[in-house]
């Protein structure tokens, strides 16, 4: 009887601590979905008001790759130390860079206060994901990771047209106050509700495979921001820069060939399902980046839409995003299939991609609800995927490692792809800004107000603008000529952007095609150190 009793009293303490372990991986999912969907049609408005629109590449490059290094570092380290203590640590360290975003006096204040922010926000979303393969068995645990796109659904729904509210009418300074304390709740429900770790041995950290990553995607990052906009593509500042990059990353995976707890097991990168899915991820970012980022561009500064009606238009594509991994997860439970989701999904992203190549000034907004809708239905279900897949196709030990590699690629393509389009964006907006601008401009206004006309996003600042318009307050010809050759230099080059983002969309289709498709419940075992 004592038995049986005690066994009831086990089990009902299992359950609760599932169920509270289940609260704070499902808040700290949403605040981690917080700050990606509010800041997106922000974004533009934050840096004209500090002024910083020429920083404007770095504002998004900067701050994710701080958010990669954290999912590379976060994976082995949770590894060693337990869930709880590193999203307690991410946690900390994120609600420390949203007080100090939300006081940053200077665009480039911001990126270093982002960047911090980012650090703790990277850590959360491998984290949480990595909690539910530690607690449920595949095919629960694909119902669950299905689950867990509900919180990040639901701010969805609010946030990009919240984001754009606060940027219009009570500040954008708002979004990183109001983020604080939804900080600090998931950091009280994780120290609550997640068990404590406790270590047998002493864990050995890898400082030097940390060192090496952090100066290979450093100098990758660091050449394709200064590439095309302070250096030639072809200057020895960005050339050494990417060779620096390729020495380091050499030295980083012989480290991690030779050391007992590696940040990354090589195991994960000679996984074929791993590479390809990376590999798919890194392109596919490049053509998300260009809708994401580039696209609420276009529409504020070519087409005159308002920051709220942009926060608008793509509210149903963060519904569909945050939402189409919640019948993703059962899907997959149900039929143990999908490879056919990745060609449907990564098909569709393709075709929105490509119709983005033909938009322009007089496009009308019901056609871009259209594209960004069409690129959620192809992209919303990815994520769910490719960590259940990613973590059905290496063995249980490098659950962890396997998830933060994962997010690492995804992060990495994301931080590379606004410095790679805004390269080409910035060259190809001068060159048609200098063939079209009127020839007398030059003699009637200063130095100043000429180098402000060189950056493609001057319609979104008002200082420029303004000034602009004093200079010419007697000339409305003028003005309207030269506001008409901003406008077309802009839409060029943003055509540009979106060209360059449908080839690597199209590249990712074919990659993704090729995945082999494996048992989802099968045990995979670790290969034996030679």
């Amino acid at each position: 009887m004592a038995t049986a009793q005690q066994q009831i009293v086990e089990s009902a303490s299992g359950r609760k601590r599932i169920v509270l372990g289940l609260v704070a991986v499902f808040l700290t999912y949403f605040a981690h979905g917080y700050f990606i969907q509010i800041l997106i049609p922000a974004m533009p408005r934050i840096a004209a008001d500090l002024n910083g629109m020429h920083l404007y590449s770095w504002g998004i490059s900067i701050p994710h790759l701080g958010q990669a290094f954290a999912m590379l570092m976060v994976g082995k380290l949770s590894d060693l130390y337990g869930r709880r203590a590193l999203l307690v640590v991410s946690l900390a360290v994120c609600l420390f860079g949203t007080v100090w975003s939300a006081l940053s006096t200077t665009f480039l204040m911001l990126i270093i206060a982002r960047t911090v922010l980012c650090i703790g926000q990277g850590a959360l979303a491998p984290l949480c994901f990595s909690v539910l393969g530690d607690t449920f068995e595949p095919i629960e645990r694909s119902r669950w990771a299905g689950l867990l796109n509900i919180p990040a659904g639901i701010f969805a729904f609010i946030g990009p047209t919240l984001g754009g509210w606060f940027a219009d009418n009570l500040g954008w300074r708002y979004i990183f106050w109001c983020g604080a304390p939804l900080v600090a709740i998931c950091l009280a429900a994780v120290l609550f509700g997640l068990p404590r770790r406790r270590l047998h041995s002493a864990a050995k950290i890898d400082t030097r495979g940390a060192l090496f990553a952090a100066i290979a995607s450093s100098a990758m990052i660091l050449a394709f921001s200064l590439a095309g906009t302070m250096y030639p593509w072809a200057s020895m500042q960005v050339i050494g820069l990417l060779a620096g990059s390729v020495v380091f990353g050499a030295l980083f995976l012989k480290n991690e060939s030779g050391v007992e707890e590696p940040i990354l097991d090589l195991q994960v990168l000679q996984n074929r399902s791993v590479v390809t899915i990376s590999s798919a991820c890194v392109l596919s970012a490049i053509g998300m980046i260009g809708i994401a980022i580039y696209f609420p561009l276009m529409m504020q500064g070519t087409q005159g839409v308002s920051a709220t009606l942009t926060g608008k238009i793509i509210t149903p594509s963060g519904i569909l995003m945050g939402f189409l991994g919640v019948p993703t997860g059962f899907i997959l439970a149900r039929t143990k299939r999908y490879k056919w989701m990745y060609v449907l999904g990564y098909g569709l992203a393709m075709i929105a991609a490509i119709l983005l190549v033909f938009f322009k000034a007089s496009t009308p907004a019901y056609a871009a609800l259209v594209v960004t809708v069409l690129s959620a239905l192809g992209i919303g279900a990815m994520p769910t995927i490719n960590t259940l897949v990613v973590q059905y196709a290496v063995p249980k030990k490098l659950l962890g490692v396997a998830t933060s590699a994962l997010f690492f690629f995804v992060m990495m393509g994301q931080s590379i792809a606004p410095a790679i389009l805004g390269s080409a964006m910035n060259t190809k907006y001068n060159s048609v800004l200098k063939a079209s601008i009127p020839a007398e401009l030059a003699k009637l206004t200063d130095q100043a107000t000429m180098t402000s006309l060189g950056n493609p996003r001057v319609l979104l600042s008002q200082p420029a603008m303004a000034a602009l318009r004093e200079t010419l307050d007697k000339n409305q010809e003028l003005l309207d000529q030269t506001v008409w050759a901003i406008r077309t230099s802009m839409e060029s080059s943003l055509r540009l952007v979106f060209i360059i983002g449908a080839v690597c969309m199209l590249l990712a289709f074919l990659t993704i095609c090729t995945i082999p498709e494996i048992s989802i419940d099968a045990k995979v075992e670790g290969k034996t150190p030679m």
